[in-house]
């Protein structure tokens, strides 16, 4: 039987280029997310080894409909790629809370739900789970998202020492300013994508393929023995942390 992955936030941008990149190596692929007509898209992208489960993970209601997919098989590869800039008015305190919490909601809780389910299924000796974080949770810039993307950082070091005595790694991929992807839809501007392009050692925006690469290291057996880490995707952007 093929190696399983679950992928969410699977239907666009890095989780479909990563989907696509774990289904070319052999995997079979659920992917996850919120939005049924795009996750049939990324099917069609990604080829028959995947699958669609519509959830939203920051539900505890609807985590059980990822687990019955998986249907008892060992979980070989978790990347929990879920996640979003929320924005919203910060005029009133309780407006201010609502986003805040959102956030946190999207891009933590996201990732500590789905994993915490499928923890009993992750395959021992040789389980990989990856959590998707962002430079600006190194760099600041981005209020709560900022915030929220930092708090995986703490919690995947929690992770990796819970998990390693069976084999199993937990690492943080950072991605800096990355193009095709719905992340900066309707916000970026052209002085904005100079800036970062700018700000990178490279010179040129990453691209979801860039992620996927560092994937296909930490699941394959380079990555056997590297856990608890940061790893950054960035360009240069953020040097070292």
């Amino acid at each position: 039987m093929a190696r399983l992955a679950v992928v969410s936030g699977g239907g666009t941008g890095i989780g479909r280029a990563t989907a696509g990149m774990l289904a070319g190596e052999g995997y079979d692929v659920i992917i996850v997310g919120r939005r049924p007509e795009v996750l049939a898209d990324a099917m069609k992208w990604i080829g028959p080894q995947a699958t669609a489960v519509t959830a939203d993970c920051a539900d505890p209601d609807q985590i059980p409909a990822v687990v019955e997919a998986v249907a008892g098989r060992a979980v070989d590869v978790l990347v929990n790629n879920a996640g979003a800039y929320v924005t919203g008015d910060d005029s009133t305190p309780s407006e201010l809370a609502a986003r805040w919490r959102a956030t946190f909601d999207s891009n933590v809780l996201t990732a500590v739900l789905l994993t915490e389910a499928l923890r009993p299924l992750l395959r021992r000796p040789g389980g990989r789970v990856i959590l998707t974080s962002s430079v600006a949770a190194q760099r600041g810039g981005g209020g709560p998202y900022s915030a929220a993307k930092a708090a995986l950082h703490g919690w995947v070091f929690d992770l990796a020492a819970q998990l390693g005595r069976d084999g199993v790694t937990a690492n943080v991929i950072a991605p800096g300013y990355v193009t095709d992807s719905e992340f900066f839809a309707g916000r970026m501007t052209e002085e904005g994508h100079r800036k970062r392009v700018d700000a990178a050692l490279m010179k040129r925006a990453g691209e979801p393929d860039d992620v996927a690469e560092a994937v296909r290291w930490l699941v394959g057996p380079g990555g056997s023995f590297v856990t608890g880490q940061i790893i950054n995707v960035n360009g240069g952007s953020v040097l070292g942390r």
